[in-house]
């Protein structure tokens, strides 16, 4: 990821040989198969083969020679070998075979360069295999440690200080200090000197600090991406429009190549197809007359089926000052769960460091949602990136669910225009309803949480019961179970409420995007009964709003019921159904009495009539799949 579009850039990679055996490391040996000679850099791994993780001898390590060259000829790589046990032999050796890597790399680029052919070469590597524990104590209370698994981490402890301070005190003489530093604790003038200068140093190496690299991208204005809404009639796929969107910032940043999409495997699933009009995906490898879309050079990183690569590529494409996102199905972006956490921790820490410049923020699209995912099944919904990022420090993630197309185009523009966060956007791939104006999209993205006058009836004035809603299906859903009740129970007053910034339900005290306790106060009441469809899992609006005035609050979403079923029947399973939000809505207001308990058997024979008709038929009722929204004054 560091070197794509960075044409002189060298990455030295150090890879350990049990990290080796980890599925992302043993994929990225692949990696080799995206990279064009002509206008990306290039990487040289080192497998540093020591022989031992921390108490078990490495796969690498007890094979022959022959299978590792071969291993390694086979990923497209061309090993180069360092091996031996004496430091001095061995940096000699180490030195020859870094000049005979670096000068491979600059042939083949200079003759991918001069000729205009981005055909994959085979790259070199080095293989340097040494002793665990190399130059360490030999021997400590009769155990061999160097050239065993007992040298990993500490080789000596402090349990028996008698005797083992000799031991330690031998080890580190061992180094000669006295011949590299004088007197006052300088390093010697002949080894200063052989220290790099400048931008050289790893320190100082811009790359190594990508903020200072940094191009804002040139963005197109998205409100003209926009579509026309009369809201809850007009149906739209929120990620194709979006993809035009995205499509136009690859054409505005031809200049500077800054830009890149990652996902494995997926940006046609999750309908990016506009992007393909300016954009190829990438691919170094043999080309068919029957491949689609694919080019040497293409900016598209989505030909490798691996969500741990495409997201690592992104982190280094990021870290060296340029911009991207990563969208991918939302139960699958749990694959890199802790790649995301590790992020979040590294820009916390950035943070604290002045001279640390920001870089873009790493974000991620989660679409193909639980929601829509009636069709894969139950092992395809998975909501919980959401509560595995609630948990990342404050100042440095954020959650988006957009309602609706115009919204994903303002949320996206956010975004893509942030920078040292981790922020994740969950998004619609399916048609879906439309709710806001450009206009009013812009308004309620900028607050993050609203009441929704047009959709309510309590007119200003203190209202029955709130009706929220968080992301695009439980917002369908929520809408659908208000027309019912105010079909039903003109009389109530009703308030609409949707949230596309999720941490708007916390405490401005524990985030800086949450709301003051008056402001929550003023949209939720303090008492009135709030009946909330989610996105996700229900724990997590309890986890975000257990410290607010109103816990009158019945949390619906997703209860890990799921299975190939219609789309609507897999809201009913999970109780997220209008049908459902509109029994709970009654059951919280005791005051309808038997009114209400005639909307509730009305409701019940409902649940039932679904069953039967999708048994029946396979697809969803007729009043589900044709609803639109109105107001009894329409109707």
């Amino acid at each position: 990821g560091a070197v794509f579009d960075n044409p002189d850039l060298i990455a030295t990679v150090i890879v350990g040989d049990g990290e080796a055996e980890t599925g992302p490391l043993a994929t990225s040996w692949q990696s080799n198969k995206f990279l064009n000679p002509i206008t990306d850099g290039a990487v040289l791994p080192v497998l540093n083969l020591n022989g031992y993780k921390i108490s078990n001898p490495t796969i690498f390590s007890r094979i022959p020679r022959e299978e590792i060259e071969s291993y390694f000829v086979g990923c497209g790589w061309e090993p180069i070998f360092v091996e031996g046990d004496d430091p001095m032999t061995m940096h000699k050796l180490m030195a020859e075979a870094m000049d005979e890597a670096i000068e491979k790399i600059k042939a083949i680029q200079e003759n991918a360069r001069k000729n205009n052919d981005p055909e994959r070469p085979k790259w070199p590597m080095i293989v340097l295999r040494t002793p665990k524990g190399w130059t360490g104590p030999k021997v400590v209370d009769g155990q061999q440690i160097e050239g065993s698994f007992r040298a990993h981490q500490v080789p000596i402890t402090m349990e028996k200080p008698e005797e083992h301070l000799p031991l330690l005190q031998a080890w580190l003489e061992s180094y000669h200090a006295e011949e590299l530093f004088d007197e006052k604790g300088r390093l010697i003038p002949e080894l200063a000197e052989l220290a790099p200068k400048g931008d050289a140093r790893l320190g100082a190496n811009p790359h190594a600090n990508g903020g200072l690299l940094l191009k804002d991208l040139r963005l197109p204005d998205f409100r003209t991406y926009g579509i026309e809404v009369d809201p809850g009639k007009t149906k739209a796929q929120d990620m194709i429009e979006l993809g035009g969107y995205i499509r136009d910032i690859f054409v505005l940043n031809k200049e500077n190549q800054n830009f890149r999409i990652f996902g494995p495997d997926e940006s046609m699933s999750n309908r990016l197809y506009k992007v393909f009009e300016a954009e190829n995906r990438d691919w170094n490898a043999e080309l068919l007359d029957t491949d689609d879309c694919l080019s040497r050079g293409g900016r598209i990183m989505d030909g490798m089926l691996s969500e741990h690569m495409c997201e690592g590529w992104l982190e280094g494409y990021l870290l060296t000052g340029r911009h991207g996102f990563f969208a991918s199905y939302e139960a699958f972006i749990r694959v890199v769960d802790s790649m995301a956490a590790q992020h979040a921790k590294w820009l916390k820490v950035c943070n604290q460091l002045t001279w640390r410049r920001p870089i873009a923020s790493l974000n991620f699209i989660l679409t193909s949602n639980v929601w829509q995912q009636d069709h894969n099944g139950f092992t395809h919904q998975d909501p919980g990136f959401l509560d595995h990022i609630a948990n990342k420090k404050a100042d440095v993630v954020r959650m988006y669910l957009p309602p609706d197309t115009n919204c994903l185009l303002s949320c996206f523009d956010h975004c893509v225009k942030s920078k040292n966060y981790v922020n994740a956007i969950v998004a619609s791939k399916h048609p879906s309803y439309q709710w806001l104006s450009m206009e009013q999209a812009v308004k309620h993205c900028t607050q993050g949480v609203g009441i929704w006058e047009w959709a309510s009836n309590d007119e200003g004035e203190e209202p029955d019961i709130v009706m929220a809603c968080c992301g695009d299906t439980p917002t369908l859903e929520t809408m659908a179970a208000v027309t019912i009740l105010r079909d039903e129970l003109p009389e109530l007053k009703i308030r609409v409420v949707n949230v596309v910034d999720l941490f708007k339900l916390e405490s401005n005290h524990k985030h800086p995007h949450g709301l003051s306790d008056s402001e929550y106060n003023a949209i939720f009441t303090t008492d009135k009964p709030v009946i909330f469809a989610f996105h996700g899992y229900p724990t997590l609006i309890h986890e975000l709003t257990y410290r607010r005035d109103n816990q009158n609050v019945s949390v619906h979403g997703y209860q890990e019921e799921g299975t190939i079923t219609t789309p609507f029947d897999m809201r009913v399973q999970n109780e997220i159904d209008r049908f459902n939000l509109v029994k709970d809505a009654i059951m919280h207001l005791p005051q309808l009495a038997n009114r209400g308990s005639y909307l509730i058997q009305k409701m019940n024979d409902k649940l039932v009539e679904h069953k039967q008709y999708i048994a029946e038929y396979g697809q969803d009722l007729e009043e589900v799949r044709d609803w639109e929204w109105h107001t009894p004054e329409d109707k």
